[in-house]
């Protein structure tokens, strides 16, 4: 038989077909995230969660359940009219407004660059921690003598 496979070689065809990329190599090409960047502000939805949780703990204290209280809210959320939501809807307004100011400031430190003097203060207190152990450990010396 010219020209057929065999079963072995249906088996390996089967196989290499069936391979798929790592999912590391996808998140290599993600830049790590910025510890010192500002969160997004919560929605309004949230910010009447934030006060609805407590309220929903005080009123049902045996309750675990982190679903039913996000159930919960969202029913309330939903029956709520547009005057009900409005508080929580300027609350979040005004974060947003904090946030934005916050991530212009951020934005515009990170177009300066990474500040320099705070890298060489520290290795100038390393060489200052130094220099005052070896003075105190030479008077040390000078003192049992």
């Amino acid at each position: 038989m010219k020209g057929g496979k065999s079963k072995s070689d249906t088996k390996n065809a089967k196989l290499s077909v069936n391979k798929k990329p790592a999912k590391a190599s996808k998140k290599a090409g993600k830049a790590a995230k910025d510890p010192n960047k500002p969160k997004r502000p919560a929605s309004a939805f949230f910010v009447f969660m934030e006060e609805f949780r407590e309220q929903y703990k005080k009123e049902h204290p045996k309750n675990k359940s982190v679903a039913a209280v996000g159930k919960a809210g969202g029913d309330k959320w939903k029956s709520m009219s547009d005057a009900e939501k409005a508080p929580f809807v300027s609350k979040a307004e005004k974060r947003k407004i904090e946030y934005e100011k916050k991530l212009k400031a951020y934005n515009k430190g990170q177009a300066e660059g990474p500040k320099e003097e705070e890298e060489s203060e520290k290795s100038m207190s390393e060489v200052n921690d130094e220099e005052e152990d070896d003075e105190e450990g030479s008077g040390e010396e000078d003192d049992d003598e």
